[in-house]
Protein backbone atom coordinates (compact mmCIF):
# COMPACT_ATOMS: atom_id res chain seq x y z
CA UNK A 1 0.00 0.00 0.00
CA UNK A 2 1.01 2.94 -3.45
CA UNK A 3 3.30 3.86 -6.40
CA UNK A 4 2.73 7.39 -8.68
CA UNK A 5 0.80 9.20 -6.13
CA UNK A 6 -0.07 6.86 -4.66
CA UNK A 7 2.55 4.37 -5.03
CA UNK A 8 2.02 1.92 -2.65
CA UNK A 9 -1.45 -0.14 -1.94
CA UNK A 10 -2.63 1.73 1.33
CA UNK A 11 -2.35 5.25 0.60
CA UNK A 12 -4.52 8.13 -1.35
CA UNK A 13 -3.76 8.90 -4.93
CA UNK A 14 -1.76 12.50 -5.18
CA UNK A 15 0.91 13.85 -6.22
CA UNK A 16 3.12 17.32 -6.81
CA UNK A 17 2.48 19.32 -10.53
CA UNK A 18 5.24 22.10 -10.90
CA UNK A 19 4.39 24.92 -12.88
CA UNK A 20 4.40 24.67 -16.75
CA UNK A 21 5.90 27.85 -17.34
CA UNK A 22 9.64 28.03 -17.25
CA UNK A 23 9.84 31.92 -15.47
CA UNK A 24 7.19 31.01 -12.60
CA UNK A 25 6.07 34.00 -10.61
CA UNK A 26 6.71 34.03 -6.67
CA UNK A 27 4.72 35.10 -4.31
CA UNK A 28 6.62 37.71 -1.87
CA UNK A 29 8.88 36.29 0.83
CA UNK A 30 7.49 35.14 4.11
CA UNK A 31 9.81 33.03 6.20
CA UNK A 32 7.11 30.87 6.96
CA UNK A 33 6.73 30.05 2.81
CA UNK A 34 8.94 27.63 1.36
CA UNK A 35 9.38 25.89 -1.51
CA UNK A 36 11.11 22.82 -2.73
CA UNK A 37 13.78 23.20 -5.16
CA UNK A 38 16.45 20.98 -6.82
CA UNK A 39 20.06 21.11 -6.28
CA UNK A 40 21.45 20.53 -10.07
CA UNK A 41 24.91 19.70 -8.31
CA UNK A 42 24.01 16.96 -5.86
CA UNK A 43 20.12 15.92 -6.92
CA UNK A 44 18.73 16.56 -3.53
CA UNK A 45 15.85 17.86 -2.67
CA UNK A 46 16.13 20.92 -0.33
CA UNK A 47 13.31 23.64 1.08
CA UNK A 48 14.27 26.64 0.50
CA UNK A 49 12.67 30.11 0.71
CA UNK A 50 10.43 31.01 -2.13
CA UNK A 51 12.08 34.26 -2.98
CA UNK A 52 15.36 31.78 -4.42
CA UNK A 53 13.72 28.89 -5.71
CA UNK A 54 14.57 28.61 -9.88
CA UNK A 55 13.07 24.77 -10.40
CA UNK A 56 10.77 22.21 -9.60
CA UNK A 57 8.23 24.51 -7.73
CA UNK A 58 5.22 22.39 -5.85
CA UNK A 59 1.95 24.18 -6.85
CA UNK A 60 -1.15 23.60 -4.29
CA UNK A 61 -4.31 22.19 -6.09
CA UNK A 62 -7.02 24.32 -7.44
CA UNK A 63 -10.53 23.89 -6.11
CA UNK A 64 -13.10 23.02 -9.39
CA UNK A 65 -16.15 23.36 -8.99
CA UNK A 66 -17.25 20.77 -11.41
CA UNK A 67 -16.10 17.55 -12.66
CA UNK A 68 -14.02 17.79 -16.26
CA UNK A 69 -14.85 14.75 -18.81
CA UNK A 70 -10.90 14.11 -18.41
CA UNK A 71 -7.93 15.20 -16.54
CA UNK A 72 -5.84 14.36 -19.11
CA UNK A 73 -3.99 17.44 -21.09
CA UNK A 74 -5.76 18.96 -24.65
CA UNK A 75 -3.07 17.16 -26.50
CA UNK A 76 -4.03 13.61 -25.44
CA UNK A 77 -5.16 10.66 -27.43
CA UNK A 78 -8.73 9.32 -26.68
CA UNK A 79 -7.30 5.81 -27.42
CA UNK A 80 -4.03 5.66 -25.24
CA UNK A 81 -3.29 3.94 -22.38
CA UNK A 82 -3.57 6.91 -20.12
CA UNK A 83 -6.89 7.94 -21.75
CA UNK A 84 -8.70 4.11 -20.90
CA UNK A 85 -7.08 3.79 -17.44
CA UNK A 86 -8.43 7.08 -16.42
CA UNK A 87 -11.95 5.94 -17.82
CA UNK A 88 -11.58 2.37 -15.71
CA UNK A 89 -10.51 4.27 -12.33
CA UNK A 90 -13.14 7.01 -12.60
CA UNK A 91 -15.84 4.26 -13.73
CA UNK A 92 -14.31 2.69 -10.67
CA UNK A 93 -14.79 4.88 -8.56
CA UNK A 94 -18.45 5.52 -9.51
CA UNK A 95 -19.23 1.92 -9.02
CA UNK A 96 -17.87 1.82 -5.50
CA UNK A 97 -19.35 4.52 -4.33
CA UNK A 98 -22.54 3.77 -5.10
CA UNK A 99 -22.49 0.19 -3.46
CA UNK A 100 -21.01 2.32 -0.02
CA UNK A 101 -23.72 4.50 -0.05
CA UNK A 102 -26.39 1.47 -1.01
CA UNK A 103 -24.72 -0.42 2.37
CA UNK A 104 -25.22 2.56 4.41
CA UNK A 105 -28.24 3.12 4.24
CA UNK A 106 -28.64 7.05 3.92
CA UNK A 107 -25.04 8.86 4.20
CA UNK A 108 -23.62 9.89 1.19
CA UNK A 109 -19.86 11.16 -0.15
CA UNK A 110 -18.68 14.69 0.30
CA UNK A 111 -16.54 15.23 -3.28
CA UNK A 112 -14.10 17.79 -4.41
CA UNK A 113 -12.90 18.02 -7.22
CA UNK A 114 -9.18 19.92 -7.86
CA UNK A 115 -6.73 20.39 -10.52
CA UNK A 116 -3.71 21.55 -10.90
CA UNK A 117 -1.81 24.23 -13.15
CA UNK A 118 0.64 21.80 -14.43
CA UNK A 119 -2.28 19.50 -15.72
CA UNK A 120 -4.22 17.14 -14.43
CA UNK A 121 -6.40 16.71 -11.06
CA UNK A 122 -8.72 14.73 -9.11
CA UNK A 123 -11.44 13.60 -7.49
CA UNK A 124 -11.74 12.95 -3.56
CA UNK A 125 -14.39 11.31 -1.91
CA UNK A 126 -15.27 11.02 1.00
CA UNK A 127 -18.10 9.57 3.81
CA UNK A 128 -17.84 10.05 7.82
CA UNK A 129 -20.00 9.25 10.73
CA UNK A 130 -22.77 7.01 8.65
CA UNK A 131 -24.64 4.61 9.96
CA UNK A 132 -22.42 1.62 8.98
CA UNK A 133 -19.47 3.56 7.90
CA UNK A 134 -16.95 5.16 10.60
CA UNK A 135 -15.18 6.63 7.52
CA UNK A 136 -14.84 5.78 3.64
CA UNK A 137 -12.50 7.53 1.08
CA UNK A 138 -12.39 6.69 -2.44
CA UNK A 139 -10.33 9.32 -4.63
CA UNK A 140 -8.79 9.35 -7.84
CA UNK A 141 -6.09 11.23 -9.48
CA UNK A 142 -4.21 12.45 -12.67
CA UNK A 143 -1.30 13.86 -12.24
CA UNK A 144 1.57 15.58 -14.26
CA UNK A 145 4.57 16.58 -12.81
CA UNK A 146 8.44 16.39 -12.39
CA UNK A 147 9.63 14.19 -9.89
CA UNK A 148 12.71 14.68 -7.46
CA UNK A 149 15.55 12.08 -6.71
CA UNK A 150 13.99 11.62 -3.44
CA UNK A 151 10.37 10.94 -4.39
CA UNK A 152 11.37 8.81 -7.62
CA UNK A 153 13.50 6.46 -4.94
CA UNK A 154 10.33 6.06 -2.64
CA UNK A 155 8.04 5.40 -5.75
CA UNK A 156 10.44 2.97 -6.69
CA UNK A 157 11.22 1.14 -3.89
CA UNK A 158 14.85 -0.78 -3.48
CA UNK A 159 14.89 -1.17 -7.23
CA UNK A 160 16.23 2.53 -7.36
CA UNK A 161 18.59 3.07 -4.25
CA UNK A 162 21.61 2.61 -6.22
CA UNK A 163 20.34 4.91 -9.14
CA UNK A 164 20.68 8.71 -8.46
CA UNK A 165 18.47 10.51 -11.25
CA UNK A 166 17.85 14.21 -12.24
CA UNK A 167 14.58 15.27 -11.94
CA UNK A 168 12.55 13.02 -13.94
CA UNK A 169 8.91 14.33 -16.02
CA UNK A 170 6.39 11.87 -15.05
CA UNK A 171 2.59 10.71 -15.21
CA UNK A 172 0.80 9.21 -12.48
CA UNK A 173 -2.78 8.12 -12.34
CA UNK A 174 -5.16 6.23 -9.94
CA UNK A 175 -7.56 5.02 -7.36
CA UNK A 176 -6.99 4.53 -3.91
CA UNK A 177 -9.71 3.89 -1.32
CA UNK A 178 -9.85 2.87 2.02
CA UNK A 179 -13.06 2.01 3.72
CA UNK A 180 -13.44 1.62 7.51
CA UNK A 181 -16.93 0.04 9.00
CA UNK A 182 -18.07 0.89 12.76
CA UNK A 183 -18.95 -2.51 13.33
CA UNK A 184 -15.43 -4.58 14.13
CA UNK A 185 -16.92 -7.48 12.89
CA UNK A 186 -16.87 -5.64 9.65
CA UNK A 187 -13.26 -5.99 7.84
CA UNK A 188 -11.66 -3.12 6.80
CA UNK A 189 -11.10 -2.69 2.98
CA UNK A 190 -8.01 -1.21 1.19
CA UNK A 191 -7.74 -1.09 -2.43
CA UNK A 192 -5.74 0.91 -5.22
CA UNK A 193 -4.88 0.67 -8.69
CA UNK A 194 -2.31 2.74 -10.86
CA UNK A 195 -0.37 3.17 -13.55
CA UNK A 196 2.76 5.15 -13.85
CA UNK A 197 4.84 6.51 -16.95
CA UNK A 198 8.02 8.48 -16.64
CA UNK A 199 10.03 10.57 -19.40
CA UNK A 200 13.77 10.69 -19.54
CA UNK A 201 15.59 11.83 -16.53
CA UNK A 202 16.67 15.57 -17.24
CA UNK A 203 20.25 15.06 -16.69
CA UNK A 204 19.89 11.38 -18.96
CA UNK A 205 18.45 12.65 -22.27
CA UNK A 206 18.03 10.01 -24.46
CA UNK A 207 16.59 7.59 -21.98
CA UNK A 208 13.74 5.84 -23.01
CA UNK A 209 10.57 6.32 -21.07
CA UNK A 210 9.17 3.57 -18.43
CA UNK A 211 6.19 2.39 -17.66
CA UNK A 212 4.22 0.31 -14.93
CA UNK A 213 1.06 -0.78 -13.10
CA UNK A 214 0.58 -1.16 -9.53
CA UNK A 215 -1.75 -2.04 -7.24
CA UNK A 216 -3.86 -4.48 -5.00
CA UNK A 217 -6.52 -5.19 -2.82
CA UNK A 218 -6.34 -6.26 0.61
CA UNK A 219 -8.35 -7.05 3.95
CA UNK A 220 -8.03 -6.03 7.45
CA UNK A 221 -10.21 -7.36 9.74
CA UNK A 222 -11.03 -7.26 13.82
CA UNK A 223 -12.11 -10.99 13.78
CA UNK A 224 -11.84 -14.03 11.58
CA UNK A 225 -14.63 -15.09 9.91
CA UNK A 226 -13.33 -17.71 7.33
CA UNK A 227 -15.91 -17.65 5.26
CA UNK A 228 -15.63 -13.74 4.30
CA UNK A 229 -11.84 -14.20 4.26
CA UNK A 230 -12.29 -17.48 2.26
CA UNK A 231 -14.84 -15.82 -0.33
CA UNK A 232 -12.03 -12.39 -0.43
CA UNK A 233 -9.52 -14.29 -1.35
CA UNK A 234 -11.28 -16.81 -4.02
CA UNK A 235 -12.48 -13.67 -5.79
CA UNK A 236 -8.93 -12.15 -6.07
CA UNK A 237 -8.07 -15.80 -7.35
CA UNK A 238 -10.42 -15.26 -9.76
CA UNK A 239 -9.35 -12.04 -11.51
CA UNK A 240 -5.80 -13.26 -11.27
CA UNK A 241 -6.39 -16.80 -12.55
CA UNK A 242 -8.18 -15.21 -15.62
CA UNK A 243 -4.84 -13.65 -16.72
CA UNK A 244 -1.68 -15.85 -15.79
CA UNK A 245 -2.25 -19.07 -12.66
CA UNK A 246 1.29 -18.03 -11.09
CA UNK A 247 -0.27 -14.19 -10.14
CA UNK A 248 -2.34 -15.29 -7.51
CA UNK A 249 0.28 -17.20 -5.58
CA UNK A 250 2.85 -14.37 -6.45
CA UNK A 251 0.66 -11.36 -5.41
CA UNK A 252 -1.03 -13.02 -2.38
CA UNK A 253 3.08 -13.55 -1.21
CA UNK A 254 3.85 -10.19 -2.02
CA UNK A 255 0.83 -8.32 -0.14
CA UNK A 256 1.66 -10.19 3.00
CA UNK A 257 5.44 -9.44 2.70
CA UNK A 258 4.34 -5.42 1.81
CA UNK A 259 1.91 -5.42 4.48
CA UNK A 260 4.32 -6.14 6.92
CA UNK A 261 4.48 -4.18 10.41
CA UNK A 262 8.86 -4.41 11.12
CA UNK A 263 8.62 -2.65 14.80
CA UNK A 264 5.29 -4.89 15.74
CA UNK A 265 6.91 -8.39 13.90
CA UNK A 266 3.21 -8.79 12.41
CA UNK A 267 1.19 -7.96 8.81
CA UNK A 268 -1.63 -5.47 9.32
CA UNK A 269 -4.30 -7.56 8.33
CA UNK A 270 -4.84 -10.92 6.23
CA UNK A 271 -4.02 -10.09 3.27
CA UNK A 272 -5.37 -10.02 -0.83
CA UNK A 273 -3.40 -9.27 -3.60
CA UNK A 274 -0.64 -6.52 -4.21
CA UNK A 275 2.02 -5.82 -7.29
CA UNK A 276 4.14 -2.83 -8.41
CA UNK A 277 6.19 -1.81 -11.23
CA UNK A 278 4.76 -4.46 -12.65
CA UNK A 279 5.83 -3.95 -16.41
CA UNK A 280 7.47 -7.21 -18.02
CA UNK A 281 3.97 -8.26 -19.54
CA UNK A 282 2.03 -6.90 -22.75
CA UNK A 283 0.75 -3.14 -21.86
CA UNK A 284 -2.74 -3.76 -23.04
CA UNK A 285 -3.11 -7.63 -20.76
CA UNK A 286 -1.63 -5.21 -17.62
CA UNK A 287 -4.53 -2.74 -18.46
CA UNK A 288 -7.20 -5.55 -18.97
CA UNK A 289 -6.15 -7.42 -15.43
CA UNK A 290 -6.16 -4.07 -13.50
CA UNK A 291 -9.31 -3.50 -14.84
CA UNK A 292 -10.86 -6.81 -13.85
CA UNK A 293 -9.18 -6.52 -10.05
CA UNK A 294 -10.85 -2.86 -9.84
CA UNK A 295 -14.29 -4.62 -10.83
CA UNK A 296 -13.80 -7.20 -8.10
CA UNK A 297 -13.56 -5.21 -5.44
CA UNK A 298 -17.29 -4.53 -4.62
CA UNK A 299 -18.16 -8.80 -5.32
CA UNK A 300 -15.26 -9.36 -2.82
CA UNK A 301 -16.05 -7.13 -0.06
CA UNK A 302 -19.79 -5.66 0.30
CA UNK A 303 -21.41 -9.53 0.54
CA UNK A 304 -19.32 -9.50 3.68
CA UNK A 305 -20.20 -5.97 4.95
CA UNK A 306 -24.25 -7.11 4.25
CA UNK A 307 -23.99 -9.99 6.79
CA UNK A 308 -21.47 -8.24 9.52
CA UNK A 309 -22.80 -4.74 9.76
CA UNK A 310 -25.68 -5.49 12.59
CA UNK A 311 -24.20 -7.59 14.41
CA UNK A 312 -24.11 -7.04 18.48
CA UNK A 313 -21.06 -6.35 19.76
CA UNK A 314 -19.77 -5.80 22.93
CA UNK A 315 -16.84 -2.46 24.40
CA UNK A 316 -14.42 -4.85 24.82
CA UNK A 317 -14.68 -5.97 20.93
CA UNK A 318 -14.89 -2.33 19.68
CA UNK A 319 -11.76 -1.29 22.26
CA UNK A 320 -10.00 -4.57 19.90
CA UNK A 321 -11.30 -3.19 16.41
CA UNK A 322 -9.65 0.54 17.70
CA UNK A 323 -6.24 -1.22 18.60
CA UNK A 324 -5.86 -2.73 15.13
CA UNK A 325 -6.97 0.48 13.98
CA UNK A 326 -4.05 1.56 15.49
CA UNK A 327 -2.12 -1.01 13.58
CA UNK A 328 -3.56 0.48 10.60
CA UNK A 329 -2.07 4.19 11.64
CA UNK A 330 1.30 2.50 11.91
CA UNK A 331 1.94 1.48 9.04
CA UNK A 332 0.48 3.88 6.83
CA UNK A 333 2.59 6.56 8.24
CA UNK A 334 5.79 4.32 8.90
CA UNK A 335 6.06 2.05 5.94
CA UNK A 336 3.53 2.79 3.27
CA UNK A 337 5.69 3.90 0.07
CA UNK A 338 2.41 5.63 -1.15
CA UNK A 339 2.34 7.89 2.09
CA UNK A 340 5.62 8.61 2.07
CA UNK A 341 6.14 9.52 -1.76
CA UNK A 342 3.22 12.26 -1.01
CA UNK A 343 4.54 13.12 1.70
CA UNK A 344 8.13 13.72 0.32
CA UNK A 345 6.75 15.60 -3.06
CA UNK A 346 3.78 18.03 -1.71
CA UNK A 347 0.97 16.27 -2.34
CA UNK A 348 -3.08 16.66 -1.37
CA UNK A 349 -2.71 16.46 2.53
CA UNK A 350 -6.40 15.26 2.78
CA UNK A 351 -6.21 12.77 -0.10
CA UNK A 352 -2.73 12.11 1.08
CA UNK A 353 -4.03 11.04 4.83
CA UNK A 354 -8.03 10.19 4.35
CA UNK A 355 -7.03 6.28 4.63
CA UNK A 356 -6.62 6.99 8.52
CA UNK A 357 -9.61 6.24 10.19
CA UNK A 358 -11.60 8.38 12.14
CA UNK A 359 -10.73 6.74 15.45
CA UNK A 360 -7.56 4.64 16.77
CA UNK A 361 -6.60 3.10 20.43
CA UNK A 362 -2.78 2.62 21.42
CA UNK A 363 -2.52 0.60 25.05
CA UNK A 364 0.77 -0.19 27.24
CA UNK A 365 2.03 -3.97 26.60
CA UNK A 366 -1.53 -5.55 25.27
CA UNK A 367 -1.52 -8.89 24.57
CA UNK A 368 -4.34 -10.99 23.94
CA UNK A 369 -5.61 -13.75 25.69
CA UNK A 370 -4.19 -16.90 24.15
CA UNK A 371 -6.98 -19.33 22.19
CA UNK A 372 -8.89 -16.07 22.41
CA UNK A 373 -10.69 -14.72 19.04
CA UNK A 374 -8.31 -11.48 19.16
CA UNK A 375 -5.33 -13.66 19.83
CA UNK A 376 -6.51 -15.82 16.64
CA UNK A 377 -6.37 -12.93 14.47
CA UNK A 378 -3.10 -11.67 15.72
CA UNK A 379 -1.62 -15.14 15.03
CA UNK A 380 -3.06 -14.95 11.77
CA UNK A 381 -1.82 -11.66 11.08
CA UNK A 382 1.99 -12.80 12.36
CA UNK A 383 1.96 -16.82 10.79
CA UNK A 384 -0.06 -15.90 7.02
CA UNK A 385 -2.20 -18.61 5.87
CA UNK A 386 -3.20 -19.77 2.41
CA UNK A 387 -7.15 -19.40 3.11
CA UNK A 388 -8.25 -21.19 -0.77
Amino acid sequence: MPPPATLSASSSFTLLSPSPSPKPKFPPFSPKRHSFAINPRHHSLHSVPSSTVRCAVIEKETPEAQRPDTFLRANSSSSSVRARFEKMIREAQDTVCAAIEAADGGATFKEDVWSRPGGGGGISRVLQDGAVWEKAGVNVSVVYGVMPPEAYRAAKGAAAADHKPGPVPFFASGISSVLHPKNPFAPTLHFNYRYFETDAPQDAPGAPRQWWFGGGTDLTPAYIFEEDVKHFHSVQKSACDKFDPTFYPRFKKWCDDYFYIKHRDERRGLGGIFFDDLNDYDQEMLLSFATECANSVVPAYVPIIEKRKDLPFTDQQKAWQQLRRGRYVEFNLVYDRGTTFGLKTGGRIESILVSLPLTARWEYDHKPEEGSEEWKLLDACINPKEWV
